[in-house]
Order: structure tokens, then sequence, then C-alpha cells
């Protein structure tokens, strides 16, 4: 039996994609080929939101077949770049039998999707979008809506990052047997084993980022925007001091933006030096900060999912997020791996930190739960949701 011809656009290279590519290649039977708009994250550049220069530290091309979209003018990817053309005459040429698209809002999304109906292939879309983040960020319009049903009606399966997103689908008519879990995951394998090698280097980073052994350590590693709300971590951690003095937990804060400086400002007026503001740290650096830490937080807001907290629940680790992050719904239990309080109740979050890190035996055992947790949520699933669509799909084809 032939293998199905699949093409999925993308953006361009991201980290956290590359390694499921190279799992679907490794281990089914889709021959898969990745259609990038853009190369902008194979060479250095300047990430806006983390105000600093990212190079990434890992293979974002090895082990799976792509190909770049040709293209004119610059290969910053924004909402509308770059500019990509011939998208009809690399599916024409490649006989693919589906095209999977990433997003719809990019107007070669739409151009793929347009040529692959006129091709006679069948489509599959993946979005973030959650009820939540687009009524959290003003999204939700009539234009908008009007502009998603039509869309939705051309599109053949839906593939799901987790359970806010699969419901946002079918409130917009979208019928359950069209939409497929595909999860927002991280190569779960690679950091498993990174934290492993990591373990053995632990006290000689704690010496490294001046932290005494013995005291519990709180982590935050994402970018410092607004939405991030570092700031409500760094509150949270101040209101564990009743007497002015520095708290027994450290926190260790990694990542750069626009709201450095501020968070900087204000761990500075503490004059504790258990404040540690390490800067950005790459995916092969990453996996020591997670075996470091006893409890990993992210309280952002309007937060579509959250993919750290797939990182650092691969390091058994308990977590606390926001009642806005959307990967909360599948990997944040309450009360069991970790805790979900209210955006902006940092009073609330000084509790839960303070309940954990004053308890080493509630830490590890939520910690384990994590990993239980995420165990099951990997690329595994990824392929299983992927397979289960193509099949419908295509057998609707073939029918």
């Amino acid at each position: 039996m032939r293998r199905p011809k699949l093409a999925y656009i993308v953006s361009h290279p991201i980290q956290y994609q590359a390694p499921l590519f190279r799992y679907i290649n490794e281990h089914s039977n889709i021959d898969l080929t990745v259609l990038y708009q853009s190369d902008v994250s194979l060479k250095p550049y300047f990430d806006a939101q983390m105000g600093t220069q990212v190079q990434w530290d890992v293979d974002l091309l090895g082990g799976y077949k792509h190909q770049f979209l040709p293209m004119v003018g610059s290969n910053a990817v924004t909402n509308f770049g770059p500019v990509n053309y011939g998208v009809h005459a690399v599916l024409s040429d490649g006989g693919y039998d589906a095209l999977w698209t990433h997003g719809y809002a990019h107007p070669v999304t739409w151009r793929g999707l347009a040529a692959a109906r006129r091709l006679g292939m069948k489509t599959m879309v993946r979005i973030e979008s959650t009820d939540e983040v687009a009524l959290r960020r003003g999204l939700s319009s009539r234009v908008k809506e009007s502009m998603l049903n039509w869309l939705f009606q051309r599109v053949d399966a839906f593939l799901s990052i987790g359970s806010l997103n699969r419901d946002y689908f079918i409130k917009r008519g979208v019928p359950a047997e069209k939409v497929f879990m595909v999860p927002y995951s991280v190569d779960n394998q690679f950091f498993q084993a990174k934290v492993g090698e990591a373990r053995a280097g632990r006290e000689g980073l704690r010496m490294d980022l001046g932290l005494q052994p013995g005291r519990p350590v709180i982590l935050y590693a994402s970018k410092f925007t607004k939405r991030k709300r570092a700031i409500d971590l760094l509150e949270a951690y101040i209101g564990l001091s009743t007497n002015g003095e520095e708290p027994h937990p450290y926190l260790v804060m990694a990542g750069n933006g626009e709201e450095f400086p501020a968070v900087e400002a204000r761990a500075r007026q503490t004059g504790w030096s258990s404040i540690k503001l390490v800067g950005f740290k790459n995916q092969t650096e990453l996996p020591g900060l997670f075996d470091l830490c006893d409890v990993f937080v992210l309280v952002s807001d309007a937060e579509p999912w959250g993919l750290i907290f797939n990182e650092v629940m691969n390091a058994g680790k308990a977590v606390i997020g926001s009642d806005e992050v959307g990967c909360r719904v599948d990997l944040i239990h309450d009360g069991e791996n970790g805790y979900i309080v209210k955006v902006g109740d940092v009073q609330a979050l000084t509790d839960r930190l303070r309940r954990i890190t004053s308890d080493p035996e509630l830490a590890i055992k939520m910690g384990q739960k994590s990993l239980e947790i995420i165990n099951g949520w990997g690329y595994r699933e990824d392929l299983r949701g992927l397979e289960q669509a193509l099949d419908h799909v295509l057998s609707a084809h073939r029918a």
C-alpha cells in the first residue's frame, strides 16, 4: 500500500517541532515533507520579545524531508511576512494526498488551503486558539467568527493541541468526529535524558549560581513580557518574607525581554542575594535549571498553551500555573502535581509557594506526578492522532 504523502506548511524551523518531524519520519508510514516559509531561525537573530540575540543550539533540520517556499523580500516572520509564492506549484509537483497547516491567519496558509482544494488534496488545520485567550485579547468579532466559520467548513480535519483547543473547534460547529488530539508536546526523551545528564553537575551549577545547599529553588524560565507576569512571581516571592529578611527558598529567573529592567530593579530594592536573574538560557542549558529547582512557576495571562511546563515536567518537578495557562486543563492537576492560581492573585501564589517549599516530601510527590502525567503526553500521542486524522480524511476520499 502506498505511503500517504503529507505536506505541512509552517512559518520557520522551530525547536519544539523539529524533533516531532523526525519522530514521524522514524516511527510511521507517513511520507512527510515540511514546507517552511522562512529560514530565519537557522542563523542568529534578534528576538524582540526576549530582547536578545538567539541562536538555537539544537538541530532544526536533520532527520526529515523539508524545503523552503520561494519568497521575496525579508525572511522575518510577521502576520503578513515573509512573502512566499509558488505554493500551488510546490503542492502540485509533490503529488501530496493531504495538506496540514499550522495556523490560519497568514496569507500563504490561505493560498495553500485554496491550492490544496483545487488539487483535490485533503486539508488539516492545527491552531492554538482557545475561547478564553480570544476573549482576553479582544479577538472575538463578527468578522473574525464569520471568517473562521467559512474556513472551518472547508477543512477536512482539525488537529487539537489540547482540551481547551478542542472545545474551541466544537463550539464553532466543527463535528467532534473531525477533531483529533495531536497534543502540544516536546521531545520528552530528549529532556529526560538531558536532565539525567545534568544531575551529575547539579552541585557545580548550584555553586556557580551562588546557591547554598539545602535551600529550595523556585524557577521561572520564560520571556520577560508583560503577559508572562514575571513581576507577579517576584512579588509573591517577596511575600514569603515575614520580617524583611530574605526567604529561605531561592528564586531563579531565566530569560530576558522588555520587563527585565523592572524585575531587576524591584529585585535590587530588596537587597537580598536570594534572587538570581540568570538571563536567556538555550535548549541544552535549561535541563540543568529544571533539575536544580523544586517548583516551576508561570502565571501568565492569555497563554494559549505554555510548552515550558511540558519541558520542566520531564524533570519530575512540581508546577504552578495561572488559570489562564492553556495547558492547565491537561497537564496541571491542582493539588496533585502542583497548583493553579488566579491570574494576578499574588497572595494566593505566595501561599502555594510557601506550601510547596516548606514541605520537601510534598514537592517530591508532586514532581513524581508531573513525570507520570507528561509520560502520557508526548510524540507517541501526536503520531496516533495524526494517523487517525489522515485515515479519516483519506478513507473518506477513497470512498
